[in-house]
C-alpha cells in the first residue's frame, strides 16, 4: 500500500493506492491516526487507486470517521471505482459514510 497526503485548505486530503486488506489496514490505521493527532478535524480519503477494500480496511474507515466526528470533524471518502464502490453497496457503508463521485467535491463540501 502506497500512502500519500496533502493539506487543502482546511480538508487533509489522504490517497491510498493498492489494497486496503488486512496487510495494510495497520498501516492505514496509523496514518490516518497520526493525521488527526497532528490536528486534522476534516479528512478526506481517496481510494481512486485502491483495487480492493476488505472488511478490516472497512473498518480502519469506520474507526477513523468515528474519531472525527466525536470531535466534530468528519470523513469523506472518494474516488471509488466499480469494485469498491459495490463492497461499500453490498456492506452498507455507502449510506454510513459520506461518498463523493470525486475528490473536488469532497474537498469543496467544506
Amino acid at each position: 500500500m502506497q500512502i500519500s497526503s496533502e493539506t487543502m485548505g482546511n480538508v487533509r486530503v489522504v490517497r491510498f493506492e493498492g489494497s486496503l486488506d488486512t496487510n495494510a489496514s495497520p498501516e492505514a490505521q496509523d496514518y490516518l491516526d497520526r493525521e488527526i493527532d497532528e490536528g486534522a478535524t476534516i479528512v478526506v480519503v481517496n481510494l481512486g487507486k485502491v483495487d480492493f477494500v476488505s472488511s478490516t480496511g472497512l473498518r480502519v474507515l469506520l474507526v477513523t470517521a468515528k474519531r472525527l466526528g466525536g470531535s466534530g470533524g468528519s470523513l469523506r471518502i472518494c474516488g471509488l471505482n466499480e469494485t469498491v464502490s459495490e463492497v461499500f453497496e453490498i456492506s452498507g457503508f455507502s449510506t454510513i459514510l459520506n461518498v463523493f463521485s470525486s475528490e473536488a467535491d469532497a474537498v469543496s463540501d467544506s
